[in-house]
């Protein structure tokens, strides 16, 4: 059990909470000693995750984050730092008219027959505001690489069957206007998300089983909602020949590099300097405001109406949620590879 609810080996979080529980929170193990902690940019990640913005969950949480060890005179300690983030906003009672009910394309039914008991409060420990301590964490992690300039950037490149070009600022609009109608339909929608980095050094990631393209795939679906991951050219190109996809290597500036980028920046599981390009896929929030069938725990047939406050779409928080455990990856490979190669990182 210790596992399910932790992650990494040297940069490591092991998570708590549940959605209507008094409390999220974590603690994180091998942050290393001296690293400045710039508490207010931890809390602007959080907000950009919170729900209550517009076109997200009207839920109103603070998220407000609380660092409880680790950390003294705005440094880390080189020991585990604890943090919180309380629960505020919980209304529980939405789900007491269906707590014998499994909803639709819920974790109700596997978690109940797994655990023979559940908390039916929100999803209890299934339920996505589990996140927030990702985005704490990854804030963490970011900090942490702070000196080597990394870029991480994740984008909406498709909502429902909207697909999106152009800058961000005509790119929100459109989101916006999209899920406004959705909201309008009492229905939800999916898509994807695509995620950038940039100034990646070549040496990420470990063979066979630790391949950096394996951590980040592992990592991004444990996102709730998460049905697809490719890299680079991916599955848009499996038509396509190996004469026509090939990264044929050149030599610029006096540096061996990749001609083109359909390696998506992994060669057999190690990142080779390139920028690092990735997609995942989200299915539709499965609570939404319209009638639909199903079975209770005593395996009756019914009808079930989900009340309470969801999103129309994970797209728009899951934003931060990308960005963080992609940092949170690449910390811990910086902090593996500083073990065996010091003198290139």
């Amino acid at each position: 059990m210790h596992g399910s609810n932790s992650w990494g080996r040297l940069f490591s979080l092991r998570s708590f909470g549940e959605s209507h529980g008094p409390a999220m929170g974590g603690i994180l193990q091998g942050y290393p000693s001296g690293v400045k902690i710039d508490v207010d940019f931890i809390q602007k990640c959080l907000d950009k995750r919170k729900p209550g913005q517009k076109n997200t969950s009207p839920r109103k949480e603070k998220d407000k984050i609380q660092i409880l060890s680790g950390v003294f005179k705005g440094k880390s300690t080189g020991h585990p730092i604890g943090f919180l983030i309380e629960n505020q906003n919980q209304k529980s009672k939405d789900y007491e008219k269906i707590k014998d009910i499994y909803r639709p394309s819920h974790a109700d039914f596997t978690y109940d027959i797994k655990y023979g008991f559940r908390d039916y409060r929100g999803g209890g420990r299934s339920s996505a505001r589990e996140t927030a301590n990702w985005v704490v964490a990854g804030a963490f992690a970011q900090l942490l690489l702070k000196k080597y300039e990394l870029k991480v950037n994740a984008s909406i490149s498709q909502i429902g069957d909207l697909k999106l070009k152009g800058k961000k600022e005509s790119r929100q609009k459109k989101i916006m206007a999209y899920l406004s109608e959705i909201k309008r339909l009492k229905d939800t929608v999916g898509g994807i998300i695509e995620c950038e980095t940039s100034r990646l050094p070549i040496g990420l990631g470990e063979p066979v089983f630790d391949k950096l393209s394996a951590r980040l795939a592992h990592a991004m679906f444990c996102i709730p909602s998460v049905k697809g991951f490719d890299m680079g050219s991916g599955f848009k190109d499996v038509h396509k020949k190996g004469s026509e996809l090939n990264d044929s290597f050149v030599v610029k500036n006096n540096q061996i590099e990749a001609l083109n980028k359909n390696s998506g920046g992994v060669l057999g599981g190690i990142s080779n300097g390139q920028q690092l390009q990735f997609r995942v896929a989200f299915k539709p929030v499965s609570s939404h405001a319209l009638l639909q069938k199903s079975v209770t725990k005593q395996k009756t047939t019914t009808d079930i109406q989900i009340a309470g406050r969801h999103d129309p779409s994970v797209l728009l928080r899951a934003l931060p949620v990308v960005e963080a455990l992609t940092w949170m990856v690449i910390a811990d490979f910086y902090l593996l590879n500083k073990l065996s190669n010091s003198k290139r990182f």
